[in-house]
């Protein structure tokens, strides 16, 4: 999978998680084993592909393919997974989870629109 269609995939991803953290409710317990392992095994293909970008996207810095700086895409892949918590365990304020979420948008679209036109 390209840069192009990873970058796809998580912005499809990002719109999902903001439903999830807007539409869904706090678990009962946040402690509670089996709503770990299902949040485990749902967010696992996800922290997977988070990789995997990372580490394209550094390469398409370093070979000038795209105009961000190396420090924005580690910043993105690590606001990324926070939001991922915070959309399961909706423990976050819904500003700050707003200003992550506008944050990745921004990276994300960035390296999208600069890939599509190449």
């Amino acid at each position: 999978m390209n840069l192009l269609e990873q970058t796809e995939k998580l912005q499809q991803y990002l719109i999902t998680l903001k439903d999830k953290f807007e539409y869904s409710e706090p678990p009962e317990n946040k402690k509670d084993r089996e709503f770990f392992l299902q949040v485990k095994q749902e967010t696992e293909p996800v922290y997977e592909l988070l990789n995997q970008w990372e580490q394209s996207a550094l390469e398409a810095v370093k070979n000038r393919e795209v105009q961000v700086h190396p420090h924005q895409v580690t910043s993105t892949r690590e606001n990324m997974e926070l939001m991922l918590m915070h959309s399961y365990y909706i423990d976050a304020r819904r500003k700050r989870y707003m200003e992550l979420n506008n944050s990745i948008h921004y990276v994300l679209d960035q390296i999208h629109r600069e890939l599509s036109q190449a």
